[in-house]
């Protein structure tokens, strides 16, 4: 009897040692005024988020001069009461394929920029991200910035990840950073005929098994985001942001075609945006099961569980899609 009572005590103790922690809940916040909704805020107190990546600003390249500028600076309308802000430079790769681009100087004026936002709002962070979608022809540029930018910083670097520079790491290297960032979304190419440009299950499975050969640490972003592609005479006309089926089905200009697709019935503006009688807009969105899809296809080719679960993007009118529950549904996957 005793041995059966040790046998069953070292078996819960395996189990228990054996059980994972699930990787902790964290969002982006990609607006250019920061004010959270209380949906908003409810939704960082219920799942215990203790980091936000902040979108500070963009870095641009001024057409007349060529030089590298910040566009669309962050505006804090009320301090973050979140433990960790963890600001975000999205830098676009035009400024990459510049032949003489100045790394040093512009690591130095970034870096700056940074500080000055969070001097103004009584900010400090220990890590900063990079967003750049480099190339094979601003590799160079791009790497020598990081290391510029880790040097002039002396703080936790991240950098985010996309799927080709996964699967072709010996071609696009890797930066030098702490971690990364795997962005699995916008996947596919935006046109009339495309499912779904935002996740593509047949698109990601051509690269997620490279995970399991790519040697930087890696926290995964996932997407809670939807839009309209606006299209006219068979040509796209441009990208409607944070546009859903609910929002079409509920406005009378508006004649739903199948579960995703409308078209036009009477020329109207909508939020600013002209939409011509005849015109068609598709919904691109993700679902639950999406998301739930998307980990269960991670899990099984990551070579090691991601600290963290990054979902893009915090806004009332992406939250609303789901249940509250989403979040840590799809954390427990991993």
């Amino acid at each position: 009897m005793k041995k059966q009572f040790l046998y069953i005590f070292l078996f819960f103790i395996l189990i228990s040692c054996d059980k994972k922690e699930s990787p902790v809940i964290s969002f982006y916040y990609w607006k250019t005024n920061y004010q959270l909704t209380p949906l908003e805020q409810e939704t960082l107190d219920g799942n215990n988020v203790q980091k936000l990546y902040v979108r500070y600003f963009d870095v641009d390249l001024d057409i007349k001069t060529k030089e590298a500028f910040p566009r669309s600076p962050i505006h804090f309308l009320h301090k973050p009461q979140i433990k960790n802000i963890v600001p975000v430079i999205y830098i676009k790769n035009n400024v990459m394929l510049q032949d003489n681009l100045n790394v040093e100087e512009l690591a130095q004026k970034t870096f700056d920029y940074v500080e000055l936002i969070n001097l103004k709002n009584k900010l400090s962070c220990n890590e900063i991200q990079i967003d750049c979608d480099w190339t094979l022809k601003s590799k160079s540029n791009y790497l020598a910035f990081i290391e510029s930018f880790k040097r002039i910083s002396n703080k936790k670097l991240s950098a985010t990840i996309r799927l080709h520079q996964v699967k072709y790491f010996e071609k696009t290297k890797i930066p030098n950073v702490d971690s990364g960032v795997l962005m699995y979304y916008n996947m596919g190419t935006i046109a009339v005929e495309s499912l779904n440009s935002i996740y593509d299950r047949g698109i990601a499975k051509r690269y997620v098994s490279s995970l399991k050969k790519y040697p930087l640490p890696l926290n995964i972003a996932l997407p809670i985001y939807a839009w309209g592609i606006h299209i006219r005479d068979n040509a796209i006309v441009g990208l409607r942001s944070k546009l859903t089926v609910e929002d079409l089905q509920s406005d009378k200009n508006f004649t739903e075609i199948d579960e995703i697709t409308f078209r036009v019935n009477k020329s109207n503006y909508r939020k600013g945006v002209f939409y011509q009688r005849e015109d068609i807009v598709k919904i691109e969105a993700i679902s639950a099961a999406d998301l739930k899809e998307m980990a269960s296809d991670l899990q099984e080719n990551l070579n090691q569980q991601p600290k963290e679960i990054i979902f893009y993007d915090l806004d009332e009118l992406n939250l609303k899609n789901y249940e509250k529950s989403i979040f840590k549904q799809v954390s427990t996957r991993f």
